[in-house]
């Protein structure tokens, strides 16, 4: 039987529970880095894939998102058009539920989960659990380059936050191990960011290898949060694509996205 026959004929079938990768134990706080498994798709999005306008098929994705929001049925999504860039929305007690244009959201509105999908940028997932204010980013090597972790700190202090109070994640994404990139961009990155040059070792002739979660961390640290409020959490994506999607693992071939998501939920 499949998850989809599962969900829409009201089975009493038990499928075994989600288990996303987690940075924090707190009272009443949802987030997480999902996994590709345990899902219904199939191919190159198998299994657990969220995502829509990949290429899956769309019964799969409904029964995926049928199981998620079963296992979190207190909170509501809020999720963005990601476009690679450094653009934050705050999401307010009046958000309809549109998608916004950007690659980051923060909040300070209990049962509002914010959403990001990646296959081997950098998913970050904040908060500051005094203010009960959350953060969620999208931080490939252009939202990155054009310093997307400063502008989520940014916002969230924006709302009330203080940055040496925020906690940051840094989920499963591509290694220093599997990021090599043409010199030249390598070099925007230390030229621009100057922590940079400690993230960034040589490869094949014309290449470099950049370690994009060692740089995140680093512009988290400029922005004021303390170091050790930042984890690693998850290994690269390339090296483990059975268990993580990665387009580098695939040759550049679409495939499915794992979401990353945070929030509070209702007290009551």
């Amino acid at each position: 039987m499949s998850l989809g026959q599962i969900f829409t004929a009201g089975s009493p079938a038990i499928v075994p529970a989600l288990s996303p990768l987690t940075a924090w134990n707190l009272p009443h706080l949802v987030h997480g880095f999902m996994t590709r498994g345990g899902g219904a798709s199939q191919g190159l999005y198998c299994s657990f894939n969220l995502a829509e306008g990949v290429g899956d098929d769309p019964n799969a994705v409904s029964s995926n998102w049928a199981r998620w929001r079963s296992a979190y049925p207190r909170v509501h999504l809020a999720r963005l058009q990601q476009v690679h860039g450094n653009r934050v929305h705050s999401i307010g007690v009046a958000y309809d539920g549109s998608t916004r244009i950007g690659d980051g959201m923060v909040t300070g509105e209990r049962g509002i989960v914010l959403a990001i999908f990646t296959a081997d940028c950098v998913p970050v997932l904040m908060i500051d659990a005094d203010a009960g204010i959350v953060g969620a980013l999208h931080a490939g090597w252009r939202g990155t380059l054009a310093g997307i972790a400063g502008e989520g700190v940014s916002a969230m202090v924006a709302l009330g936050a203080r940055s040496r109070r925020i906690c940051a994640a840094l989920g499963p994404s591509i290694g220093s191990c599997c990021f090599e990139v043409d010199a030249e961009l390598a070099d925007r990155f230390t030229s621009r960011i100057p922590p940079a040059a400690a993230y960034c070792r040589a490869g094949r002739p014309g290449k470099k290898h950049l370690d994009l979660r060692g740089i995140v961390r680093a512009q988290l640290r400029g922005a004021g949060v303390t170091a050790g409020s930042v984890v690693d959490i998850g290994p690269c994506t390339r090296c483990n694509s059975g268990r993580f999607f990665s387009r580098r693992a695939a040759d550049g071939a679409a495939t499915g996205l794992q979401m990353s998501f945070i929030g509070l939920e209702p007290e009551q």
